[in-house]
């Protein structure tokens, strides 16, 4: 087997096109799923199983948890040698199989009415709970195999920055595909506009069988021309140079720092998600198939972005990059907040704040995991549980988050509601994400070029 498959690639050396196209649709399955979870499973539980405020909150918190404890526990164990034995197929590998077989175990049943729907609620939570967190892991493992396997395929700053942006360029796509699919179900053949109902549960399962089917093809293609060279893997245990234990990166105040941006990040991308479909529908009044064709619109936005994220952090630098990200999403929030009322605002300027949305997503995004595999440097033994730490954040700051902000909606009841959860919240996340690169940035005292790989 070649080197470019298997082995790491070293420093200034380009990574070969169909390794970055092969590793970028490893996640492409999770992507989808990730994009119906956030975007429409509130509006499932409330309009169409009508699960009140707090049934929907609780039941995406349980998802939060379980995704937030499963990430450092199969970040830990991927990092382990002892569990090798299981399949030489590869550490990283492995996992990511396993947690595809759970995804799609479990994912479907997530968007189904419960078997019995005439049950008590209660027994209803605890249905959708159990295949959610069976979701969750699934979901936790790949990400975490298909993250932690990115800085062993190149030592190369730029290149791991390259393999981040064509893993978004992926999700953006995989994104487009649920909205433009979601776009075609939720319209009507006489072009009439309508809202989402409690008929509208079929509809789902197209929609979720349509993305598993692309998701299920991508994943394939990843285990076919993504190699792991277990060999490598057992010399990181054998060398302490490039691993570290638990003990030591829990003393390292860099990760803490990075894990600052990477939840900030993700609160920001993840609550958007959540929060558009409910502001467009709740706040807007808008019809069903714009919940379909304004999350397009932030997409194609962080589509056309993601080819210039790595020109932007290379001749920028990862604090000016993800500041200019930060500043672009601002904008949008404060958009909102101030343009909302305007008789033009649904028909055309709500576009407008979708394109800024989406670009500021792409560019924090890419930006925060070129921060992380910055954070991880040589220590690739180490880096699956570097981003269970990371993921643990995202996860369970993202569940809380949800909750606390369905359950004071009944606080305040008034139609602005999701507006002001856009704006002040979400924009409030890309702050508290500037703050945390530009420490990283103060706090270096190695080489200019922002590479954080000194111990």
């Amino acid at each position: 087997m070649s080197d470019e498959t298997t082995g790491l690639i070293q420093e200034n050396e380009k990574l070969p096109l169909r390794l970055q196209l092969a590793f970028g649709v490893g996640h492409v399955l999770n992507d989808i799923c990730s994009s119906m979870w956030f975007t429409y499973l509130l509006v499932f539980l409330h309009l169409v199983l009508e699960f009140n405020n707090w049934e929907a909150g609780f039941l995406l918190l349980v998802g939060q948890v379980a995704d937030a404890i499963a990430n450092p526990f199969v970040g830990y164990q991927s990092d382990q040698r002892d569990t090798l034995w299981i399949c030489k197929y590869g550490q990283r590998k492995i996992w990511h199989l396993i947690g595809t077989i759970c995804v799609l175990g479990a994912f479907p049943f997530i968007f189904l009415p419960c078997v019995n729907p005439d049950s008590n609620r209660y027994v209803q939570l605890f249905y959708f709970a159990v295949f959610i967190v069976i979701f969750q892991f699934g979901w936790a493992a790949v990400q975490i195999a298909h993250l932690s396997i990115m800085p062993e395929l190149t030592a190369d700053e730029h290149q791991r920055t390259k393999l981040a942006a064509t893993r978004y360029c992926f999700t953006v796509i995989s994104n487009v595909l649920v909205y433009f699919v979601s776009w075609v179900v939720f319209r009507c053949e006489d072009g009439t506009e309508r809202r989402i109902s409690t008929s509208d549960a079929p509809d789902f399962q197209i929609i979720v069988w349509s993305g598993l089917s692309v998701g299920i093809l991508c994943t394939i293609i990843y285990h076919v021309f993504v190699h792991e060279d277990s060999s490598r893997f057992d010399d990181h245990h054998a060398t302490e140079q490039i691993s570290l234990g638990v003990g030591q990166i829990l003393q390292k105040v860099r990760y803490y720092q990075a894990a600052v941006v990477y939840m900030s990040t993700m609160l920001y991308i993840n609550l958007t998600q959540v929060f558009v479909p409910l502001y467009l529908h709740e706040t807007l009044t808008m019809a069903a198939s714009a919940l379909a064709k304004i999350p397009l619109v932030i997409y194609l936005g962080s589509l056309c972005t993601s080819f210039f994220v790595g020109t932007l952090n290379k001749y920028l630098g990862r604090k000016v990059a993800y500041v200019m990200g930060a500043v672009i999403g601002l904008v949008g929030c404060g958009w909102i907040n101030l343009r909302s009322h305007t008789p033009t605002f649904t028909f055309y300027e709500i576009y407008a704040v979708a394109l800024l949305f989406g670009c500021a997503s792409a560019i924090v995004l890419v930006t925060n995991l070129g921060v992380t595999t910055d954070a991880i440097g040589d220590k690739t033994g180490s880096g699956a549980f570097v981003y269970g730490i990371m993921c643990f954040t995202d996860k369970l700051s993202n569940g809380i988050a949800v909750f606390v902000i369905q359950d004071l909606h009944k606080t305040f009841p008034n139609s602005e509601y999701y507006g002001h959860v856009l704006t002040f919240v979400c924009g409030g996340a890309l702050i508290l994400g500037s703050c945390g690169v530009i420490s990283l940035s103060i706090c270096k005292t190695s080489k200019p070029n922002y590479t954080l790989i000194t111990d």
